[in-house]
């Protein structure tokens, strides 16, 4: 079933987010709708941030009871001197928004990990095992844009859990061979940016937004039409063929464009396209202003 691979990504519960987002933050009673839905058709996790604006607080009104549910810490300001206190504050306060009561996180990750490389880090790590080990939170894990990080966070600690970009265009999870490396570690892949924010989606958006690659379009739009694919079938049925990870984080406006890409979902797909040659900065979203 495909529910069962997917965590539901909440970033637009709290903001006004996606490059291709014309609807907006999705307001509280659309939210619950979506996590009802969800819960129907398989979906047992939820994805979350401290960062996502009102995310978490909107998710704590919904009532996450028999949720999984994974959050991320946002970067330790410069100013604070007592790493491991802040950190521990952060924490409840977010269990708190989300109403869990004394049940534990089920994944909390590290929004920038590359702070465990800083002065910090030992604090920063030290904090994090604490919490797993009081039971606040059953995994701990680094969420990343590339995976050249790992193999310095990797050195610095096993973690439970990685959340990683992974799409039908950005195989880097895969072709570096970290993808594999992490389930022979046991480390769960939670697979984010399935449709980059939406853009493999909109030919308007790939028009407007990044002309200089339409190229790339093109291509992307003539190999489904040769195999008689839609964007979001091809995009969904590439990381179910995927068995290295284990959650697919997909966010929705809706509990009908929920139903509608949970219903197209078909087989696994076990080869994508052939893409040609493209600017790498397009696989960050972080990067699209200089483009």
């Amino acid at each position: 079933m495909i529910g069962q691979r997917l965590a539901l990504g909440t970033a637009q519960f709290g903001l006004d987010y996606g490059v291709t987002n014309r609807a907006g933050q999705v307001p509280q009673e659309k939210a619950q709708a979506i996590l009802c839905t969800a819960r129907s058709l398989g979906v047992d996790t939820v994805d979350t941030a401290m960062a996502y604006g009102q995310s978490e607080s909107v998710l704590g009104r919904c009532e996450l009871e028999g949720w999984q549910v994974v959050t991320k810490l946002p970067p330790v300001p410069d100013s604070v001197s007592d790493v491991a206190a802040w950190i521990h504050a952060q924490v409840a306060q977010s269990r708190a928004r989300l109403g869990l009561g004394a049940r534990p996180l089920s994944g909390l990750l590290l929004h920038r990990p590359g702070q465990l490389l800083e002065p910090m880090g030992p604090a920063l790590l030290g904090a994090l095992r604490d919490l797993q080990q009081a039971g606040a939170a059953q995994a701990i894990g680094v969420s990343i844009y590339d995976p050249a990080e790992l193999p310095a966070l990797m050195a610095v600690h096993r973690f439970d859990l990685v959340q990683a970009p992974l799409s039908i265009l950005d195989r880097r999870m895969l072709t570096s061979g970290w993808a594999t490396r992490l389930a022979d570690q046991g480390v769960a892949l939670h697979a984010r940016s399935a449709f980059l924010q939406g853009l493999l989606l909109d030919q308007q958006v790939q028009r407007d937004r990044f002309p200089a690659w339409q190229h790339l379009w093109d291509f992307w739009q003539a190999w489904l039409g040769q195999r008689n694919l839609s964007a979001v079938e091809a995009c969904i049925r590439f990381l179910m063929a995927v068995p290295q990870v284990e959650k697919i984080v997909l966010g929705f406006d809706s509990p009908e464009q929920l139903r509608q890409v949970l219903a197209i979902a078909g087989a696994p797909l076990d080869e994508g396209p052939r893409w040609p040659e493209f600017e790498p900065r397009i696989l960050n979203p972080a990067a699209w202003g200089t483009l």
